[in-house]
């Protein structure tokens, strides 16, 4: 028989993963509860069943995947939910959060006697032209959660506990977010002080691999810098016994903040980023 399986929320990479399950035949129920209209409609394209957010836990698996600002208040909401009921599916927090924070999630869904696995996704939501994400997963109940391989997932499972895949998640994270970061904040730099040309002409000359990846990675982060915020800062927690380290983190999260309210306000970060990046 065919899993049930419960996403929340429906978000870009939420709706994707059930787009893919409920392709290959499985039930996925979700809640619109407080959500937008956009979410709704991305529900409805990734053929999810909607329902009240008490009735999740008739599934077998439940994926929390939300931006990571919202995810341990979701846990403490929702374990009160899944304390008083008789079925409790596997909870299978998918948000970039440090082990720190996945820890309290862990601590608030275990309480009500839930079992509990950690999940990183690394990748791009599902569709298109790119890989599917990878799923890295530890914690409880490998055999349950490695069964939606067979509908459409790739799950590659840690052998170490829960906190592992979200150790792993801020790693490659904070490599790669952090990178776009950096770069795009010394373009901006380059900028101000008039040298964004002869910047723009010796990274072609030198580093043409990395100009190259800059080229598609910062204008697809303008309009994402918001969600980027509270990442930043899971990582620079995950960091906190390298203070030097973690307090880079923390910049990142101001300059993405600062990023995204340039973005609201149709401030000029487009064009001169296009400026510099244009062949």
């Amino acid at each position: 028989m065919k899993p049930v399986v419960a996403i929340y929320a429906q978000g870009t990479m939420g709706s994707g993963l059930a787009r893919v399950l409920s392709d290959h035949g499985v039930t996925v129920l979700t809640s619109l509860e407080g959500r937008s209209a956009a979410s709704a409609e991305r529900a409805a394209a990734a053929g999810m069943q909607v329902t009240r957010l008490e009735d999740l836990t008739r599934a077998d698996v439940f994926m929390a995947v939300l931006p990571p600002g919202e995810a341990l208040s979701f846990a403490r909401r929702f374990a009160h939910v899944l304390a008083g009921t008789s079925h409790r599916p596997l909870y299978v927090d998918c948000n970039a959060v440090s082990p720190q924070t996945l820890r309290n999630i862990q601590d608030a869904v275990t309480s009500s006697g839930t079992a509990f696995a950690d999940v990183g996704i690394i990748g791009l939501p599902p569709g298109g032209a790119t890989p599917p994400p990878r799923l890295y997963a530890a914690g409880d109940d490998r055999e349950t959660l490695c069964a939606l391989r067979e509908y459409g997932l790739d799950i590659r499972w840690l052998e170490s506990g829960a906190g592992a895949a979200s150790a792993l998640k801020m790693s490659y994270g904070g490599i790669t977010k952090g990178l776009i970061a950096v770069a795009s904040a010394l373009i901006l730099g380059a900028t101000r002080a008039g040298v964004a040309e002869p910047l723009a002409q010796e990274m072609a000359a030198s580093e043409t691999q990395l100009l190259a990846s800059l080229t598609k990675r910062i204008p697809d982060m303008l309009p994402k810098a918001y969600r980027w915020v509270a990442e930043m800062n899971e990582i620079s927690e995950f960091l906190q016994a390298d203070p030097g380290a973690s307090v880079i983190y923390k910049g990142a999260a101001q300059f993405y903040a600062d990023v995204a309210t340039a973005v609201e306000n149709n401030d000029d970060l487009s064009r001169t980023f296009a400026e510099f990046l244009a062949p």
